[in-house]
């Protein structure tokens, strides 16, 4: 279907927005190794989203937010990754100790900001996440990270599910294809988040400076 026909579809049903409330905060989901280093079995070429997550967190700092951290870690054989480990193989590239688990020097967290360590593909499931966050008063979340189709959407739904409006910062989000990329920063701008800018987050995060 071309776009401005799938575009029209969707007008009337799926076309409304989010408010940005008043107490945002910055995720930024499985920037590791595993998806930076070309000998990785998930390398997915996303060095242009690596850098806008960098000016994002930047200003997220810059703007005195509270700024959250995901990782993947497992027991060595995947026995606490259920399913999912079995349905990826690759996922053994996060048994516990691995190179690739690690932060990139530019986004590691420092002292404050909150690392959540996950199994599975969002960031609330069997986390602390969204107790954490209203502990702090959040109210919205503004989500970078990795992959586009599948840590990120699914953080995304279960943000909106928990009561965090989720926006998602297209150009801090990577895929390893443009097209799963797309098409899921679609289906969340559709259904269930505000897909913006980095540019626009930036300007939103120096608002609340």
């Amino acid at each position: 279907m071309p776009a401005d026909d799938l575009n029209a579809n969707y007008v009337g049903a799926f076309d409304g927005h989010l408010p940005f409330g008043a107490r945002p905060a910055l995720l930024i989901v499985d920037y590791v190794m595993a998806y930076l280093d070309p000998s990785s079995p998930l390398y997915a070429g996303v060095e242009g989203a690596l850098a806008s997550t960098e000016r994002l967190l930047a200003a997220a700092r810059g703007a005195s937010i509270p700024v959250f951290f995901t990782n993947v870690v497992y027991e060595p054989g995947g026995a606490n990754g259920g399913l999912f480990y079995k349905k990826i193989p690759a996922l053994r590239v996060f048994d516990a100790g691995s190179p690739l688990g690690a932060f990139p020097t530019s986004l590691e967290p420092i002292a404050g900001e909150t690392v959540i360590s996950k199994q599975y593909a969002s960031a609330f499931f069997g986390t602390p996440l969204a107790v954490l966050l209203e502990a702090k008063g959040v109210d919205t979340l503004l989500i970078a990270g990795l992959s586009t189709s599948g840590c990120v959407r699914a953080s995304a739904l279960d943000a909106l599910q928990n009561g965090f409006a989720p926006f998602v910062v297209r150009d801090a989000c990577g895929d390893r294809h443009p097209a799963p990329h797309e098409a899921n920063l679609f289906d969340l701008q559709a259904k269930y988040a505000e897909v913006i800018s980095e540019s626009d987050a930036i300007d939103r995060l120096r608002a609340c400076a």
